[in-house]
């Protein structure tokens, strides 16, 4: 059903004089997934969630714990139930697919706890792969501000299951995923602070969301939120003895969750149900549940494939800074003009010159320059309120020239913002800085928060936070531009509604693999948990996995194979995709490099051909506006044989396909860049055989001839 809404009512009103209901139920549209609600003798609310008549979150109570007295968490009573139908599909800007259908049945609990006249309201929305749920607050005589000092949203599991998951720090994403049973948890939570020393930033028992979850008997579960705007971001805390989880809030610098004003909501709590573990990277459930576009114009929005002055400095251990020879008293100069250069700088007026000829010659649309403006000799660890100002350009960085050079090619530059996590800074001169991107041409920024937030005592993932992220947004829309936030709160699909924000990395990324490594199965987790919310902007295509031939100080390799990183260009969705080596690298390698180049960043449709958590994922994804189709495959630690059957392509088309795979002694531990390109003609009847070795996979561009 293209383009229309249904939406049938029906309403079930109950006693409004305090007496007891019974349990209200509402299915999924197949029938497959049914949520209950009721009161208990006490009026706590109470829900559960089972899948094909098997239960899956046990009896679970839900509330609101206020800063004051008359805590939203019991005696309370039904007032009104009413359930309804809703059906329609949608067009994103940029997407997975060209169309998503938005299909759910819902129930709406209007609740009144008559011993002080204040309303609380649950809406459920229950889909076919999955449940999302919300607290509403009503305009209201007796509740019109409130302090949140807790939420009470309890997930409780049915048994012990396996689990992938990351601490619940509240400042930090960027961690390797630990699998273990639930019950285990506690004991492998970190017991110190790994982010910053100086704070607490997790609860011992928390982990994140999103959190991915399998049952031994097959049921894949997902715990998330979608739609977190004005509040704060949910971990999850674990009583590892009756396997119930809680939700716990970021706190604010008082020690507060959220400051609330009536008529509001909270974000969806969300619970993805599916027996298939594709389906879960098929789910649309956290875009369905946020608002659609705002915006009446959304030409201007974009994916982006580019290159950048990045890896040089990550992997390659040159500076951000245009000078390290400043003494410590000169580190608030004004005038680097008169400051002796170190010479190792790569966001110079030469190297970027290069930067834009190498991606004017291999189709890439826009380039990434770090570290060209005034501020990196004093950025990061002084707790600093004013570091940039996101304007200056260092002496060897020609704004305007390397613009108009970038133009004259048919590319453009990308802006970098390092707030250097001090939020006030950068609000006062977002209008500025804005301004001088539309001045020069720039359409797109990728900005960063790192550090300890300033104002002091504030989390990255708090509601202070969470607001100015999207405010940031909001204004550059105003700007025309497109904004890629990294170490920002994880994503829970804004990008629907606000879709110039299109990328983000709030998780470890591949910069990680340059100085610590990431887990070889760490590629084969993150499109279960981190990018249900949202695209990452992971940074692949590193070609050289050997860090000591970037760098001589580095004695560790990347845990992947070169064939991998292709692959994750279709694995790893984004809308905007960086091509993260050295163009040398690119140069060396060019065979593979040519799947970089070709490989889309749109598309029409999407295909998860194999899926288990942890262990292996092949996508096949066709290109917006084409019948061409490009398939990944990303492994874990254990090797994997693919038998694919390439039943998507259209019957009776041909196809050129070519194969970038794995050598057979290719692994992440070892024989990295050995790989095998094949050339073949294929139809919708061919079978393929596929090897991906140990941290492996393989990549193949499929062509209509």
């Amino acid at each position: 059903m293209n383009n229309s809404i249904k939406r049938i009512f029906s309403v079930l009103f109950f006693a409004c004089l305090g007496l007891a209901v019974s349990a209200q139920s509402i299915s999924s549209p197949d029938g497959n997934i049914t949520v209950k609600f009721s009161l208990t003798g006490n009026g706590v609310p109470t829900y559960e969630i089972s899948y094909k008549g098997k239960e899956v979150i046990k009896p679970s109570t839900l509330g609101i714990e206020l800063a004051e007295e008359h805590s939203l968490m019991d005696q309370f009573r039904i007032n009104k139930v009413s359930t309804s139908t809703f059906d329609e599909t949608w067009k994103p800007v940029w997407g997975e697919e060209k169309e998503i259908r938005n299909h759910y049945n819902e129930m709406f609990v209007e609740m009144e706890k008559p011993s002080n006249g204040r309303f609380m309201n649950l809406r459920f929305r229950v889909y076919n792969d999955g449940v999302g749920f919300r607290y509403e607050f009503p305009q209201q005589k007796y509740l019109p501000y409130f302090v949140v000092k807790a939420e009470h949203t309890q997930f409780a599991m049915t048994g012990d299951h396996t689990a992938w998951w990351i601490p619940g720090d509240y400042d930090t994403q960027e961690y390797d995923y630990t699998e273990s049973r639930l019950s285990q948890i506690r004991a492998l939570l970190p017991k110190a602070v790994s982010a910053n020393a100086s704070q607490t930033v997790f609860s011992p028992t928390g982990v994140q969301t999103s959190l991915q979850m399998k049952t031994d008997d097959g049921i894949y579960i997902n715990i998330h939120e979608a739609e977190l705007v004005d509040y704060s971001c949910m971990h999850l805390n674990l009583d590892d003895k009756n396997l119930i989880f809680t939700s716990q809030l970021t706190p604010d610098a008082q020690g507060n969750m959220a400051h609330m004003q009536t008529p509001c909501h909270t974000p969806w709590r969300t619970v993805q149900i599916v027996d298939d573990a594709r389906k879960i990277l098929a789910s649309r459930l956290i875009l369905n549940l946020n608002e659609p576009c705002k915006y009446k114009d959304t030409s201007w929005i974009h994916p982006v494939k580019y290159i950048g002055v990045w890896w040089e400095m990550i992997g390659g251990g040159k500076p951000w800074a245009y000078t390290f020879d400043l003494p410590s008293v000169q580190l608030g100069v004004t005038d680097y003009s008169k400051v002796k250069p170190n010479g190792l700088h790569p966001a110079n007026n030469a190297n970027v010159r290069k930067y834009i000829d190498f991606a004017a010659k291999n189709g890439f649309s826009e380039v990434l320059v770090e570290g060209w403006d005034e501020g990196w000799e004093d950025w990061y660890g002084h707790s600093k309120d004013y570091v940039f100002d996101f304007v200056t350009p260092y002496p060897d960085f020609d704004i305007k020239a390397l613009n108009d050079y970038a133009h004259s090619k048919g590319v453009r530059l990308m802006m970098h913002h390092e707030t250097s996590a001090s939020i006030r800074n950068y609000e006062r001169h977002l209008e500025a800085a804005y301004s001088l991107m539309n001045k020069y041409g720039y359409d797109a920024v990728k900005s960063g928060y790192v550090g300890n937030i300033i104002p002091r005592g504030e989390h990255h993932y708090g509601q202070w936070l969470n607001n100015h992220y999207l405010y940031c947004v909001t204004e550059a829309a105003k700007h025309h531009i497109m904004v890629n936030a990294h170490e920002a709160t994880r994503p829970t699909g804004l990008c629907r509604t606000y879709p110039n924000l299109i990328g983000n990395e709030s998780a470890r990324g591949t910069e990680y693999e340059s100085f610590a490594g990431n887990k070889a199965f760490h590629t084969t987790v993150l499109p279960f948990t981190r990018l249900q919310g949202g695209p990452m902007d992971y940074t692949p295509g590193i070609l050289e996995g050997d860090m000591h031939k970037v760098d001589p100080n580095k004695h560790h390799h990347i845990n992947s194979t070169l064939a991998r990183q292709l692959a994750l260009y279709v694995t790893m969705y984004s809308p905007l995709q960086m091509a993260a080596d050295i163009p040398d690298n690119y140069e060396k390698y060019s065979d593979a490099f040519q799947f970089i180049k070709d490989v889309a960043v749109d598309w029409d449709e999407s295909r998860y051909l194999e899926a288990e958590v942890g262990r292996y994922i092949t996508i096949a994804r066709k290109a917006k506006g084409t019948d061409n189709w490009f398939v990944g495959c990303t492994v874990g630690e254990t090797p994997h044989e693919s038998v694919l059957k390439l039943d998507f392509l259209d019957p009776g088309k041909k196809y050129a396909a070519t194969i970038y795979a794995d050598g057979k002694d290719a692994s992440y531990k070892a024989n990295q860049q050995h790989y095998v390109i094949t050339h073949r003609t294929v139809t919708s009847k061919t079978v393929l055989k596929l090897h991906a070795g140990a941290g492996g996979g393989y990549a193949i561009s499929l062509f209509a001839k």
